[in-house]
């Protein structure tokens, strides 16, 4: 079907006074009538791009994260959250908008949902029309035509979002190479003296981040700051001095660097993105499956850690602010990654996929009073934690939740903890309407002591499942396999993730009205996550056609 061109004008659109940056335009913001929420908690959400959960407070032993340790120590920690899709763009969307992929239409980076599927309100704009000073910072919808070229202004910002001026230098050549020369290199350590503005955009995001609380903390309305930060997207460009964290010889191999033998084509990624950074290009790799030499193998998995804990140097003086303006007892913190990225698993180097190892993402929430006990006078919950000081003990995560979740619920929880009713579930189909949530309200999972001691805590097994997609041009991998556009994609592969196993099958897709063929399967998957957890051993059975269950169709 075709959904109605949907357009409106906003409500509470910046007047032209306010059209400019600082405390002036925060102040001017303030005085606009709006719902006032007396004493609400702040929102401090933090947006990573391309994390996968190799951090210290999942397990990983070799990553130094600690700073994310620590916040995870005073959060709920969600063990196996997942994305709708692993792709930046359609991700975002998703989340920031509480609707699934096949709802907000976006499966690339070519289209703006108020115009191309209906106008649904986002997160920051449900804050915003509730009284908040809602504001961005860095990469947190994607740039584009995704998010309208302006971070879908004026609609979810109070002001303009605020991008790092040194962003538009990450793609370009200064990555200095073994011939001295400047090249558009996928491993670019680099002297941050030596790069242009002497900066790095993660380290100017946090900057702005911190001026902003700084203004904020006399703000007599509540605020809803979201920091996106880039790294460890490519190019992996980072402070050389975080390399030495990793050296070569303790950097293994994926534990399982080959393509399976039963992976169906339609599932793999050839990783093409990867392929144009020069020192890959010099590689001549094979397309699609030949592998990568083992010694780069290891210096991009090196280069990734490393990306990590610069990551996490940036979170931790970010959140030490916080602490250092008492903003700690009365933010909300959210932490989460738009999607994973593979590091040689599979044989395979990025995201687009619907394994574990793309759709899997960190998600954490510190409430204050409620998952961690305030701060005393003088107390820090967030002391600045130094990646490179051995004495940096890895800190246990406060409480854990197991059951399958998705990126999707983030919109309901946040409402819900920041006291703000939560959106309604949407209605199917949902086009028209503005305001409602295709996820669950985690709500529930901050009412026990122990998360993990109630086999039944997730309620209806429903609950309990986590959905993904990705769409493909073709059966085989082909040059626009990993980011088809729109009128190319021909398959979809729709996946649930529950507990104990993720299935996957692959349906012929109509682009022009948005429908899968559920009677026109190209391809299945299946692993059992006990005696499979990497994903190598697809168990789908040709005769299973026709057996699709109902909860994986959309």
């Amino acid at each position: 079907f075709s959904p109605p061109f949907c357009p409106f004008i906003h409500s509470s659109i910046i007047p032209p006074s306010c059209l400019f940056s600082g405390v002036s335009i925060i102040a001017c913001e303030i005085t606009k009538t709006a719902p006032f929420l007396a004493d609400a908690l702040n929102v401090l959400l933090i947006i990573v791009d391309d994390l996968r959960p190799s951090l210290g407070c999942y397990g990983d032993k070799l990553v130094r994260s600690p700073n994310i340790d620590q916040l995870a120590s005073h959060s709920i920690l969600f063990q196996n959250a997942f994305a709708q899709q692993a792709v930046c763009a359609p991700s975002r969307v998703s989340f920031l908008t509480g609707r699934r992929p096949d709802t907000t239409h976006l499966y690339d980076f070519n289209s703006y949902w108020r115009v191309h599927a209906g106008n649904f309100s986002t997160v920051p704009q449900y804050f915003k029309e509730n009284g908040y000073v809602t504001m961005s910072v860095g990469k947190v919808f994607h740039p584009g035509i995704s998010s309208n070229h302006s971070d879908d202004s004026p609609y979810s910002w109070s002001f303009p979002p605020y991008h790092p001026s040194s962003e538009k230098y990450e793609n370009t050549k200064t990555c200095r190479g073994q011939d001295g020369e400047l090249h558009a290199n996928l491993l670019c350590p680099v002297d941050v003296a030596d790069v242009p503005e002497g900066t790095l955009p993660d380290k100017q995001s946090t900057e702005e981040a911190i001026r902003l609380l700084e203004k904020m903390k006399t703000s007599s309305s509540p605020f809803f700051l979201a920091v996106g930060y880039h790294k460890p997207h490519i190019p992996f460009r980072y402070p050389k001095e975080f390399q030495k964290l990793y050296p070569l010889e303790n950097i293994t191999l994926a534990p399982d660097p080959k393509v399976p033998d039963g992976l169906p084509p339609v599932a793999y990624n050839p990783w093409m993105d990867i392929r144009q950074r020069e020192d890959v290009q010099a590689l001549n790799i094979s397309v699609p499956y030949g592998p990568i030499p083992v010694d780069f193998q290891q210096k991009i998995r090196q280069s990734y850690f490393a990306s990590v804990s610069y990551l996490d140097a940036q979170v931790g003086l970010l959140l030490s602010a916080l602490d250092d303006l008492h903003l700690a007892n009365s933010t909300i913190i959210a932490f989460t990654s738009d999607h994973g990225w593979a590091l040689g698993e599979h044989g395979e180097w990025a995201k687009y996929s619907n394994f574990d190892v793309t759709t899997r993402v960190p998600l954490m929430f510190y409430v204050p009073g409620r998952t961690a006990s305030l701060p005393q006078a003088g107390e820090k919950l967030f002391p600045y934690r130094d990646p490179f000081d051995s004495n940096s003990a890895l800190m246990d995560p406060g409480r854990r939740a197991v059951y399958p979740v998705e990126l999707v619920s983030l919109f309901p929880t946040l409402a819900g903890l920041a006291g703000l009713q939560v959106p309604p579930r949407c209605p199917i189909p949902s086009f028209h309407v503005k305001l409602c949530r295709e996820g669950q309200n985690l709500l529930k999972h901050f009412q026990l002591s122990d998360v993990e001691e109630d086999p039944h805590f997730s309620g209806n097994p429903r609950e309990s499942i986590a959905y993904s997609q990705y769409p493909r041009p073709a059966d085989s991998p082909q040059w626009n396999s990993d980011k088809p556009n729109l009128k190319d994609i021909k398959i979809m592969g729709y996946s649930i993730r529950t507990i104990d196993y993720r299935y996957t099958v692959w349906v012929g897709f109509n682009p022009d009205e948005f429908l899968a063929n559920f009677s026109d399967i190209h391809a299945g998957e299946l692993y059992f996550v006990d005696s499979d957890p990497l994903q190598d051993h697809n168990l789908y059975n040709g005769s299973q056609h026709g057996e699709i269950p109902q909860s994986l169709r959309p």
